[in-house]
């Protein structure tokens, strides 16, 4: 963990989205912070001279010590100049580029950890590159052989054990191993960067009422339930399956410190509900720290200064606590 003041990488993500303006206006609000945006700095300072004329962007190299208030910014070129809230999909290998980029700086040692702006999935694939989210793009380019997407906001965190995939292909993702792996990720990643010696995890059944003793499905009784008593008799505090209706009521997270959500709609919705703009999407099991905001790309107010920087604050000061130890 860092003992510094950690440096964190931060890619802006889709250039015609409010991540540029989010990352300009927050490097303006909090020159403490050690950022390093990895972008395009010619758009970058662009964008901060309608929003944060006050605010230089300094093209920055590997080993140069940052200029207090600048913003440092590795530079990734962009293939066309953005149109706010008109994704190109020419500027979508500059996209990737910037993830590749800030990945490979925490790799060698010159950054801490990275935070990362909302991205046009869509706009990825129109340009013909395969991209379901960060959390899978991250997962391959670190060769993770699983990692674990959970949202956190105050005390709720929600882990889940399937992504980015359709509702009808989710029951057949569900396995045991899936489970498992995802209880056991859940459970170091909470107990190492999160504070939590002895984390508890309330797992949900996949069908309503976590499958009725069977007459509603089989998937709650013949695979979930396994997973969490392999776990439970390895000395993991996880409990269920709970049927998911009743698992959010205050008496129910009270017992809890994180829920195992079967798949993305069943866990999100209502820890955005709680919380949507200070929640974080954090990256479990990657070889680093990994945090992002919990919105999109809002191109329907892209180039407004309308945009709100709270997720992407917390998302840095997550990344920041969970880098020097803190509990976050």
């Amino acid at each position: 963990m860092a003992q510094h003041e950690p440096l964190l990488a931060l890619t802006p993500g889709e250039p015609a989205g409010i991540g540029p303006e989010c990352t300009v206006r927050l490097a303006a609000a909090h020159p403490e912070l050690k950022l390093l945006a990895v972008a395009d700095p010619d758009w970058l300072q662009s964008v901060a001279k309608s929003l944060s004329p006050g605010l230089e962007i300094a093209a920055w190299s590997p080993g140069e010590a940052l200029m207090a208030g600048r913003l440092a910014c590795y530079p990734v070129r962009l293939a066309a100049t953005p149109v706010p809230g008109q994704p190109d999909p020419a500027n979508a290998g500059y996209v990737i580029e910037c993830l590749h980029a800030a990945t490979a700086l925490i790799r060698d040692g010159q950054a801490d950890a990275l935070v990362t702006g909302p991205v046009h999935k869509a706009v990825i694939n129109e340009a013909g590159i395969p991209f379901s989210g960060h959390t899978e793009f991250l997962a391959a380019i670190t060769s993770t052989p699983r990692v674990v997407m959970m949202l956190a906001c105050d005390d709720l965190r929600v882990a889940l054990v399937t992504t980015h995939l359709p509702l009808r292909a989710v029951p057949d993702a569900v396995s045991e191993t899936a489970v498992r792996e995802t209880i056991e990720i859940t459970h170091a990643e909470l107990r190492a960067r999160f504070g939590l010696a002895a984390p508890r995890l309330q797992v949900l059944g996949l069908n309503p009422h976590a499958g009725e003793a069977g007459h509603l499905g089989h998937e709650d009784g013949e695979v979930i339930a396994p997973a969490i008593a392999g776990c439970a008799a390895r000395g993991i505090k996880a409990y269920g399956p709970v049927p998911a209706d009743t698992a959010f009521t205050p008496r129910a997270l009270q017992s809890c410190d994180a829920v195992i959500a079967m798949y993305h709609d069943q866990g999100l919705p209502v820890l955005k509900y709680a919380g949507f703009g200070r929640a974080v999407n954090v990256t479990l099991g990657l070889p680093m720290i990994r945090t992002s905001v919990d919105h999109g790309t809002a191109l329907e107010i892209a180039g407004r200064g309308q945009a709100d920087t709270s997720s992407l604050d917390a998302a840095v000061q997550m990344a920041r606590r969970m880098c020097t130890g803190q509990r976050p």
